[in-house]
């Protein structure tokens, strides 16, 4: 087990070359009962990290519960490496939950990083777990923005012109989301499960509540732990 704690980015650097070498992009044949949304939440200047994860039945969406957890991270804040501040706690939120998902959308990139290796591919190697990833902002690649509707979408593209992703408009005349597979799924597929998230609101469901959850528990208005009470 990796002690995050100890870790030099170099360290780091070496490991998410060696995790993406796990990382596997194929399409999604499963069927999806539960899928859930993981958040986190700190103040780069802080040790302590929020994480939560919040499962739902799919595809009506309905809420089942949130797990919470709260832990202290040495792994400094460095840009492109968030994953080594973010993933032991999100790993502790993942095994209090009593029903995993088929599916977990991850509030971070998947593949659409620099090395291939944002949280949501990295969490889903170490878990096995199909995984996707949902931004609100690019941290890598190149694309055109798309038409102003919910539902347009564009291509996210490394330099060499792969695709790594999708920028989503979620809702008409805002900001676009930036969608990438994380693990054990694929562009189209991540693309086409997300789409079915997304609500009201800019941001797909499942990590929309599990923002929100994780800033009650911040703010010290849900405990932590997992808890079935909405």
């Amino acid at each position: 087990m990796i002690n995050y704690n100890e870790l030099t980015v170099p360290e780091a650097t070496l490991i998410q070359k060696e995790l993406r070498s796990q990382v596997l992009i194929t399409p999604f044949k499963g069927a999806i009962h539960y899928i859930a949304g993981a958040d986190i939440s700190f103040n780069k200047f802080s040790t302590t990290v929020y994480a939560g994860i919040v499962l739902l039945r799919f595809p009506e969406l309905t809420p089942v519960g949130y797990s919470l957890v709260k832990k202290e991270v040495l792994f400094p804040y460095v840009p492109g490496f968030l994953a080594f501040r973010e993933v032991p706690a999100l790993l502790n939120a993942w095994e209090q939950l009593p029903i995993k998902p088929d599916v977990l959308i991850v509030d971070g990139h998947g593949i659409a990083h620099p090395r291939r290796m944002g949280i949501a591919s990295h969490f889903g190697v170490l878990t096995n777990q199909p995984t996707i990833g949902s931004a609100k902002k690019k941290l890598f690649g190149n694309y055109e923005e798309p038409g102003p509707n919910r539902g347009d979408y564009t291509p996210l593209t490394d330099k060499q012109g792969e695709i790594m992703g999708n920028v989503l408009r979620s809702k008409d005349k805002v900001k676009p989301i930036f969608v990438s597979p994380g693990h054990l799924t694929d562009v189209a597929g991540s693309l086409h499960t997300l789409m079915q998230c997304v609500g009201r609101y800019r941001l797909p469901e499942p990590t929309r509540l599990a923002h929100n959850a994780v800033n009650q528990f911040r703010l010290g208005t849900l405990p932590e732990g997992w808890s079935e009470s909405f």
